[in-house]
């Protein structure tokens, strides 16, 4: 399984304590699973993980995962 993350995605890391980078990096790389949840409303599909208080939105194909966003819980969603 081949992993992309976005520039907002690799922003992110870049500004969070060294323990948030290993602990939210360590979840991203056992994807498909942890938990996650297909959003409602976008096509193609963007799936949720949730790493604590974090979000991660990322979309699937094939044998690729695009991480499009990182951020706390409750501005992840919000464009």
């Amino acid at each position: 399984m081949n992993i992309n993350l976005s520039k907002q995605a690799v922003k992110f890391l870049d500004s969070q304590e060294d323990k948030i980078v290993i602990r939210v990096l360590s979840a991203i790389n056992k994807l498909p699973s942890g938990n996650t949840k297909k959003l409602k409303g976008y096509d193609p599909p963007i799936y949720r993980l949730s790493v604590g208080s974090f979000r991660i939105l990322y979309n699937m194909e094939r044998d690729n995962i695009k991480v499009k966003k990182i951020d706390n819980r409750g501005q992840a969603y919000k464009n």
